[in-house]
């Protein structure tokens, strides 16, 4: 088998893996390390391990240090901080590469993300929870639609009727009335339409409803850019996911304003390879984080937190993250949402596949 037909195998791994020179500098990164720990090849092989994850593997060096191994080992819920500042709870298991004459000619490190399984669980709870809110919606819509549609042509037979012209406001009143909760129905409901799928850049997405949020706040709200330039186009729905972004942005910046000090809104991209949504594999997917440091959001809303009608704030609809969820779904994404009080992260996540929407 030549190199290649190997270097396919490693980029196909959903095991994020390090190797290292025997002076525990970098001699290769799997795809999967380089999206789960956030750094790059090009940019990482030859720096020795402490440069690269510093404070954090030193039980590799001393381990190396003090006593060489001979055979694997495994420590369990090691905290790694990625980049972007965000913490990962893994498993690393540290194998040695024996030559002759049993001289370490290197290590082979595997991590394994320890709330991974935990994810995928939370991941296919959403999805179902989802599913069947739209379906339970679909039928009360069903229900409601039909008596008002009723209410509302009896309301115009009996203007036409009355003796009396003063009368027709009460009338005028049952048809707004009607036409009001029909449209709460249908805003529940999402969008109609299927996605109209076309290449799309998703940056172009982001900035464009930063730019529009940005002309609302002023200097009030700092937007933050942390951008990946070499992700891929994706199909998608133009119109709908600028939509289901701007509700999650928008909630972001509501959520700020009880800030004493700034404002900060954070967009980050990157690529997740060989990454699960629900139960299903994906290649390739596009993850966008979008991050706020207002208050965070209750504990006792967080499991319903996309459910229709649930809001954290008195003058809220509850509608808005139930769309953006439907119109993610809509394209065979999803969005989670992890809350503390000073930070909450949305993270939608988009397959990259040409077949990623439903239909």
């Amino acid at each position: 088998m030549d190199s290649s037909f190997h270097a396919q195998i490693l980029d196909n791994l959903s095991t994020a893996v390090l190797v290292l020179h025997p002076d525990l500098s970098l001699r290769f990164i799997s795809p999967a390390a380089e999206a789960m720990l956030e750094l790059s090849q090009a940019r990482s092989v030859g720096l020795r391990l402490d440069e690269l994850l510093p404070d954090q593997l030193e039980f590799i060096a001393r381990q190396h240090r003090e006593a060489p191994p001979d055979g694997p080992y495994t420590n369990r819920g090691v905290n790694i901080s990625t980049s972007s500042g965000h913490t990962l709870v893994v498993d690393c298991t540290v194998s040695p590469l024996i030559g002759e004459g049993r001289n370490v000619l290197g290590l082979v490190i595997e991590i394994h993300p320890v709330d991974r399984i935990r994810r995928i669980s939370r991941e296919e709870g959403l999805l179902t929870s989802h599913e069947t809110t739209q379906a339970l919606i679909r039928g009360l819509a069903h229900e409601i639609k039909n008596p008002l549609g009723g209410l509302r042509g009896a309301a115009q037979l009996l203007a036409r009727e009355l003796p009396d012209p003063e009368l027709e406001e009460y009338t005028s009143i049952i048809i707004e009335e009607s036409d009001r909760l029909r449209a709460l129905v249908d805003r529940m409901l999402g969008p109609h339409k299927q996605p109209r799928l076309l290449p799309l850049n998703v940056h172009e997405v982001l900035e464009h409803v930063r730019t529009l949020l940005q002309a609302e706040t002023g200097e009030a709200v700092r937007f933050v850019r942390d951008y990946d330039p070499s992700l891929p186009d994706l199909l998608g729905d133009r119109a709908q996911l600028i939509q289901a972004v701007l509700n999650i942005v928008r909630n972001g910046v509501q959520a700020t304003a009880s800030n004493e000090g700034p404002r900060v809104i954070t967009l980050h991209t990157r690529v997740q390879r060989q990454f699960t949504i629900g139960s299903q594999r994906h290649r390739l997917v596009c993850a966008i984080r979008i991050s706020d440091n207002g208050p965070g959001i209750p504990e006792d809303l967080r499991e319903s937190l996309f459910f229709p009608m649930v809001s954290g704030r008195p003058e809220g609809s509850g509608l808005g993250l139930a769309i953006s969820q439907a119109i993610v779904a809509r394209h065979r994404g999803l969005i989670e949402c992890d809350s503390e009080p000073g930070l909450t992260d949305f993270n939608i996540y988009l397959p990259l596949e040409a077949d990623n929407a439903k239909t």
